[in-house]
C-alpha cells in the first residue's frame, strides 16, 4: 500500500489552536517531516470556507499552498483531494498546475472534481450549477487539461468552456503530463469520466463502498475499452489511533470537543460518524487488520488525514512506527 498524509490548512478546523501567524510554519514543517520520512505525498484541500459549518476560521488557499510547498520540499509528491474544476476556468488551472510541476521538480498529482460545497460556491459568487452541469464541466475540463499538457496549446468549442488557441507552456516537466486523479463516486458520470481519462481514482474507503464502486469502474473501463490495471484506486481515511482504545475514545473526545467550540455540541457528535467504526480509527493492530482487508481487495493507496496534527504528532508517529510498516 502506498500512503499520502493531508496536511492542515483550516478547512475541518484543524488550525483553529494555532495563532495565524504561525499556520505556515506549522503547515511547512509538517511537511518537511513528510518530505524526510516514509510519506510518498502531502495533500491538501481546495476549499475556501470551513466545514461542516461555515465559520470566520481561517482557510488557506490550495493552490497557494500547492507551490509553497513544491518550493520548500524535494521529494514528496503534492496533491489536492481535490481540485473543483468550477473553481478556475480549466485552462487556468491547466497553467497553474504545469507552473507548479517546474518549481516541484516535476511532483504535481492533479485531483480534479465537479465540486459540492453549495454555500462556497454561492459566497464567491460562482452560483451553483445543476450536477449535471457541474459533471458536463468537469468532463470538458478534463480534456482541456490534458490537451494543453500534451500540446502546449488547447482550443475547444465545448458547452461550458471555449478556449480558442490558449497558449499553455511551459507544459509540465512530467513526460506524458501530471498524473490525473479524478475524485467522486457518481456512477454515470463521474466514473465514466475517471474511466476514460483519470491515472488514479479517488471514491469511498468502506469495504462494502470500495468494492461496490470498483464494480462499476470496471464496467465502464469494458464499455470505453480501458484496461483497468491502468488505474490505481484510492481513498481518504480519518484516522484516530492510539496504543489502547482507551486511548482512541481520548482522541476521538478531543476532536469532538474542539469541533464542539466552533459548530456546536449536536454538529459535532454528527462529525464523529465520519471516524467511529471506520478503518483508520483503532489500535494499529486494529488499522493494520481492517486496511489489510481493503488491500486485498485492490485500494492500493490511501490518503490519511490526521485532525490533532498542528499541535499533537503522536497518532502521525505511531502510525508511522505500526502501521505504514506492516503494510508498505
Amino acid at each position: 500500500m502506498r500512503f499520502g498524509l493531508f496536511l492542515p490548512q483550516g478547512w475541518r478546523l484543524d488550525l483553529v489552536d494555532v495563532p495565524p501567524a504561525r499556520h505556515w510554519p506549522v503547515i511547512s514543517a509538517l511537511a518537511a517531516r513528510a518530505d524526510a520520512g516514509p510519506w510518498e505525498s502531502v495533500w491538501v484541500y481546495d476549499h475556501m470556507h470551513t466545514a461542516p459549518l461555515t465559520t470566520g476560521e481561517a482557510t488557506h488557499e490550495a493552490w497557494s499552498l500547492m507551490s509553497a510547498l513544491a518550493a520548500v520540499t524535494s521529494r514528496v509528491r503534492l496533491g489536492q483531494m481535490c481540485t473543483c474544476l468550477g473553481y478556475r476556468n480549466p485552462v487556468l488551472l491547466a497553467k497553474i498546475a504545469a507552473t507548479v510541476d517546474h518549481i516541484s521538480g516535476g511532483r504535481v498529482e492533479m485531483g480534479i472534481g465537479a465540486g459540492w460545497y453549495e454555500h462556497e460556491w454561492r459566497a464567491y459568487g460562482y452560483g451553483f450549477p445543476s450536477a449535471g452541469e457541474r459533471l458536463g464541466m468537469l468532463d470538458e475540463g478534463v480534456r482541456i487539461m490534458l490537451e494543453a499538457w500534451r500540446d502546449g496549446v488547447v482550443s475547444l468549442d465545448g458547452e461550458h468552456f471555449q478556449p480558442d488557441g490558449a497558449i499553455v507552456q511551459p507544459r509540465p516537466l512530467q513526460e506524458g503530463g501530471i498524473p490525473l486523479w479524478i475524485a467522486g463516486g457518481g456512477e454515470r458520470k463521474t466514473l465514466l469520466t475517471a474511466a476514460r481519462h483519470a491515472d488514479y481514482t479517488n471514491f469511498d474507503g468502506t469495504p462494502e463502498g470500495f468494492a461496490h464502486k470498483s464494480e462499476v469502474l470496471l464496467r465502464h473501463c469494458a464499455d470505453v475499452g480501458r484496461d483497468p490495471a491502468e488505474i490505481t484506486r484510492t481513498a481518504n481515511y480519518n484516522v484516530a489511533i492510539g496504543e489502547t482504545e482507551r486511548d482512541v475514545a481520548d482522541r476521538l473526545a478531543f476532536l469532538r470537543d474542539r469541533m464542539a467550540r466552533h459548530v456546536g455540541a449536536d454538529e459535532a457528535d454528527r462529525q464523529l460518524g465520519a471516524y467511529r467504526g471506520l478503518p483508520a480509527v483503532g489500535t494499529p493492530e486494529q488499522i493494520v487488520d481492517k486496511l489489510g482487508r481493503l488491500k486485498a481487495m485492490g485500494m492500493e493507496y490511501g490518503i490519511f488525514y490526521f485532525p490533532e496534527i498542528a499541535t499533537d504528532t503522536s497518532g502521525l508517529e505511531l502510525f508511522e512506527r505500526h502501521v505504514m510498516p506492516a503494510l508498505a
